[in-house]
């Protein structure tokens, strides 16, 4: 009796182990599909395509801040107004994708001037043909002019006059459009009119903000500018001070700010721009911010975000090493060492992406840049090893820049392996699908939305950025992302 007992106990044990050996295996293969997979709603991409969307003045009005701090709102440039020119989804990202491509270039050839000791005032001579307390504003996104920018509603002058102004982390020079036009592009906004305001001030020749400036003149003790983009567009004008208002309550006095009488280019709808770089003219630098965050929305999308100033980054957020380059203090940089694709880590020299101290290399962020850009061995590993994983989805030609897509026409739904960015200290940033895999068309045609460039320095994009929070923390050489906090 005692040896029946014994064996029906072992052959109980036996079997409740196997139970749980089975059972820890399922339980294990579910949460690897769950950590290395994530879901593209294919419908809902493509429904956004085909809609139009005016102008939401109900959202302008009624930002929702993200906390107590001042802010702008932030908004796509799609909300201001449609862009005529182009006839469908497909025009207007081979248009957004070509200015892409043009800025991408221009700030290659700016860290290329700054790691050889030229600067822009070396090439570029001004044309004279003239005549903190916490801030949080909107953000809109700048889509429907082809274009990667976001933008936001902010007041100018006393008494204030809201304008929409694009908001540019590669930027250090605040300007704006401003009468007499001598040339001026067409704005959604009356262009500003100096003489209505009693906070303008023109700066002389021997200020501060004036030898700032990488390319400046004095005629009659006035202090001149000129800031040049690389797709031909620029502004010359006067550098002068002026009142900024936030949500139409807080102000700053005496920023220093570009008043153009003479613009052209491709900032359709906007005023201006606001430069949130981290030279000394930019805007966060001369309130004396210790950080600062913004949120960009949805890029075919009329909804509101913020752009927010000493806020400081939210206990949630992946937080990752902010690098500052020695050469050129405008852009900030992230200690990115490598990108896992569904969970695995890709093998790529950590030494790709670090910033050296010859000023080349390293991983910018960019508001203003649209597609992620890697260095080409960076770039074909991601994309082998997602292309890899991706041989159920029917592959088309190239688009563009992007040379791997796929025609998702008749899903609904997909499963698609995770993309994340792993930084130094060991943590990753795990994107949404939509942050990656992206519509080109109406059709159904998705493209994977990463780009190779032949530069040493890397670029993470808004496409990348969509719907994450991004915190900058200044003082504290910080930068946080933080999904679904807009």
């Amino acid at each position: 009796m005692a040896d029946t007992t014994i064996f029906f106990f072992f052959t109980l044990f036996s079997f409740s182990s196997y139970f749980t050996l089975v059972l820890s295996r399922t339980l294990l293969l579910q949460n690897s599909q769950t950590t290395t997979t994530t879901v593209l709603h294919v419908s809902a991409s493509l429904q956004k395509t085909t809609q139009t969307f005016p102008l939401n003045q109900s959202a302008l009005q009624k930002p929702k801040p993200t906390s107590s701090s001042l802010s702008f709102d932030l908004h796509s440039r799609f909300s201001i107004h449609r862009a005529s020119h182009n006839v469908d989804y497909k025009s207007l990202t081979l248009t957004r994708l070509q200015r892409d491509s043009i800025r991408v270039k221009s700030l290659q050839t700016r860290l290329d001037l700054a790691v050889t000791g030229l600067t822009q005032s070396d090439l570029t001579p001004i044309q004279t043909e003239l005549a903190a307390d916490k801030l949080q504003t909107p953000v809109i996104s700048g889509i429907s002019q082809g274009s990667g920018e976001y933008f936001s509603r902010i007041g100018i002058g006393k008494p204030a006059k809201d304008v929409y102004m694009v908001l540019d982390t590669g930027s250090d020079v605040n300007w704006m459009q401003c009468a007499p036009c001598a040339d001026c592009y067409q704005q959604s906004d009356p262009i500003f009119e100096p003489t209505s305001s009693s906070s303008y001030s023109p700066l002389t020749c021997d200020t501060r903000q004036c030898r700032s400036l990488d390319v400046s003149e004095c005629r009659n003790e006035t202090c001149l500018y000129q800031v040049s983009y690389g797709d031909g567009s620029y502004t010359v004008g006067e550098l002068v001070t002026e009142t900024v208002t936030f949500g139409k309550s807080e102000e700053v006095n005496k920023i220093a700010i570009g008043c153009g009488h003479n613009n052209e280019g491709l900032f359709i709808g906007a005023a201006g721009l606001i430069g949130l770089g981290g030279g000394s003219l930019s805007f966060p630098s001369q309130i004396n911010a210790s950080s600062f965050s913004y949120c960009l929305v949805d890029r075919d999308s009329d909804s509101v975000s913020t752009l927010e100033f000493n806020s400081g980054i939210p206990p949630s957020a992946v937080t990752a090493t902010l690098l500052r380059n020695t050469k050129l203090d405008t852009f900030y940089y992230v200690d990115l060492i490598g990108i896992t694709v569904a969970g695995v880590n890709i093998s790529i020299e950590t030494s790709v992406f670090k910033l050296e101290s010859n000023g080349s290399g390293g991983v910018i962020i960019d508001s203003g840049t649209a597609v992620t850009r890697l260095q080409t061995e960076a770039y074909n590993a991601v994309r082998d090893e997602f292309v890899k994983r991706t041989k159920e989805l029917v592959r088309v030609k190239a688009v563009e820049l992007f040379d791997t897509c796929y025609d998702l026409s008749s899903m609904k739904i997909v499963d698609v392996p995770k993309i994340g960015f792993r930084f130094s200290n060991g943590k990753v940033l795990s994107l949404p699908a939509k942050n990656y895999l992206i519509p080109v068309d109406s059709a159904g045609t998705f493209c994977f939305a990463f780009a190779p460039t032949s530069s040493t320095v890397a670029i993470i994009g808004n496409v990348q950025q969509q719907g994450i929070r991004v915190s900058f923390d200044l003082v504290n050489s910080l930068v946080g992302f933080s999904p679904s906090i807009c």
